[in-house]
């Protein structure tokens, strides 16, 4: 507790909010908690030499209960009754999310009788796009949110209701609009940003690098094709599309090289508050993520211990910022970006050192550059590697050399990006760089896209289990000792942790191919039979069907689930009943 309290507290703090979350407390013990909580807190304040031994184990206990609190706070208790039907509602837009082959998705406030709900709505690509300056009417069809029918599937509805969002509703008709006069400050920025969007929209360069660079500044995915999104996942680069730490530290590095030269020598340590001051207002631009509310902490809290010459700390900062976006919305924990983003920084804390010590003396700012900007890189995915198995199931080989050419030229294109916004933003346009940057963006698109097509490196529907991704983050942890020093201890360390991860993982592979189980799959008004027998499964999928979509949202969640060996896809005639397999009938209604 003496060395790092911050980061203990923290942990204690997200251990309260997983207890509150799967034993979900009622209202009595919630009562109960908060009345602990205040004696803990006044012991504290009015401690005598009885209770001092006892202080770091009290505060701890404060803070695990203080997660119990806040989390019960936060888990959103309204169930609006409203049936699957069609109803017209008033709305207005909330956020505009990714859109999908067929409609543009936006997440709004519907009143619906004398309640206002969240929910999704989806409309047709041809219509035009909403803004927060109107209130909108329209006819819509309600459905009500549905959990999956397998454990093996995305549950997408309590993704959702960790939103407060209950509905997803579909545009049955014309919509009507009305000029709002109620804007709030929030309102307010969040329009400034979608004009700013519809300017880049308006400039005369190629939609793949309006899109990226809308994503890769204004934080705007929503557009972006999905084969530049697969292209980025493929190769291990999708972070580089994503508002993180590098993107907050080159804007910040952009502003106060600025101030530096318009301020003079005396006031240098104001530059480091209005660079600090403007990184905050350009987080609250493009909507305060994840990473950006801490990347934009972490990097506060790193200067204050400068301007206050004191030794800064890393892990007394993300555990600030951590604390900072939880206490604001405890559901922020489950939020794979967030779990992402904090374990990322973990590793860089705990592997970038050692792994520079691998790499050749940096004896000019060129060496020191590249080499550090790599390791770091190799340290983040390192940490990340495990969450990334259980999450996606895939993972690229190739990322690790796409990390090392892209990653070091990262501060010129996001500097380069950052000043292309600016310009558009004012409507300004030069056709000579308009060109120069599109040519930029379209040649790290295509060797993104060149490292995305090593079909041979890249290796998907790996099967993980929470039991694997402890061992896995054991072993990151013990990456550290044996990097440093790689004596026979560390080395036998290693390769027992090793041996004990493959030895579980045959164990899982076993258990799970003793599984026999037959499942009608239904994806949109498509049936998919699967039948699965050992390590084997078989799909029997009809004709017309999606068979792009069935495979990324069946077939291989499933196989990743039941640690599957082979897969056969059969064809099936779409009047067809019954199947035969096996000396066995299968009905598929």
């Amino acid at each position: 507790m003496n060395k790092q309290p911050l980061l203990i507290l923290a942990i204690c703090f997200i251990l309260g909010i997983f207890f509150q979350d799967q034993i979900l407390l009622g209202k009595t013990s919630i009562v109960i908690v908060v009345f602990i909580c205040f004696g803990i807190m006044t012991s504290l304040f009015f401690q005598s030499w009885s209770l001092h031994k006892l202080r770091a184990i009290l505060l701890a206990l404060m803070f695990f209960l203080l997660g119990i609190t806040l989390h019960s706070l936060h888990t959103f208790s309204f169930r609006p009754d409203v049936k699957s039907s069609k109803e017209r509602i008033t709305f207005k837009m909330s956020r505009k999310l990714n859109s999908t082959e067929k409609y543009k998705k936006y997440e709004i406030i519907a009143k619906i009788g004398n309640d206002e709900v969240n929910s999704i709505l989806y409309i047709s690509k041809s219509e035009e796009q909403l803004d927060f300056n109107h209130y909108y009417k329209a006819l819509v069809f309600i459905n009500k949110l549905k959990p999956p029918l397998y454990d093996f599937q995305f549950d997408y509805s309590n993704y959702l209701k960790r939103k407060n969002i209950w509905y997803q509703m579909y545009l049955s008709g014309d919509v009507l609009s009305v000029a709002r006069t109620d804007l709030g400050f929030k309102e307010l920025i969040q329009q400034q940003r979608l004009e700013v969007l519809q300017n880049i929209d308006s400039v005369n360069i190629s939609a793949e690098t309006r899109e990226f660079l809308k994503g890769i500044i204004l934080a705007d995915r929503t557009e972006i094709d999905p084969s530049v999104i697969q292209d980025f996942s493929r190769s291990g680069l999708v972070h580089f599309l994503a508002i993180s730490g590098t993107h907050i530290m080159v804007i910040f590095g952009l502003f106060y090289f600025l101030l530096k030269l318009l301020l003079p020598l005396k006031l240098r340590k104001y530059t480091v508050i209005v660079s600090l001051v403007f990184i905050w207002l350009f987080a609250t631009f493009i909507g305060f993520g994840n990473s950006v509310v801490r990347s934009c902490t972490m990097l506060t809290v790193y200067f204050i211990y400068v301007l206050l010459q004191r030794k800064p700390d890393v892990l007394h900062s993300m555990a600030l910022s951590a604390f900072v976006i939880l206490c604001i919305d405890s559901q922020q924990l489950f939020n794979i970006g967030f779990q992402l983003s904090f374990t990322a920084v973990l590793g860089i804390f705990w592997l970038n050192q050692p792994l520079l010590k691998c790499f050749p003396k940096q004896d000019n700012y060129m060496k020191k550059l590249i080499f550090n900007t790599i390791s770091i890189s190799v340290a983040a995915q390192l940490a990340t590697i495990p969450l990334v198995l259980y999450y996606f199931h895939q993972f690229s080989l190739s990322s690790i050399f796409a990390n090392f050419i892209i990653v070091p030229f990262s501060e010129l294109i996001i500097m380069s990006s950052f000043c292309m916004t600016s310009l558009f933003a004012f409507t300004i346009s030069f056709d000579c760089v308009n060109t120069g940057y599109d040519m930029m963006v379209k040649g790290l698109l295509k060797c993104v896209h060149w490292f995305a097509s090593f079909d041979i490196f890249f290796i998907e529907n790996i099967s993980m289990s929470l039991i694997e991704v402890f061992i896995l983050f054991l072993l990151v942890y013990l990456l550290r000792f044996a990097i440093l020093k790689f004596n026979f201890e560390n080395r036998m360390k290693l390769i027992i942790l090793v041996l004990v991860f493959f030895i579980t993982r045959y164990s899982f592979d076993i258990i799970e191919n003793q599984r026999q189980e037959v499942l009608v799959h239904h994806i949109g008004k498509d049936k998919v039979l699967s039948v699965k027998n050992g390590s084997t499964a078989f799909f029997w999928i009809t004709d017309n069907s999606n068979r792009e979509k069935i495979i990324r949202y069946i077939v291989n969640p499933y196989s990743s689930s039941r640690r599957l060996k082979r897969i056969e896809l059969k064809n099936l005639d779409k009047l067809t009943k019954k199947i035969i397999y096996n000396g066995k009938i299968y009905d598929i209604n």
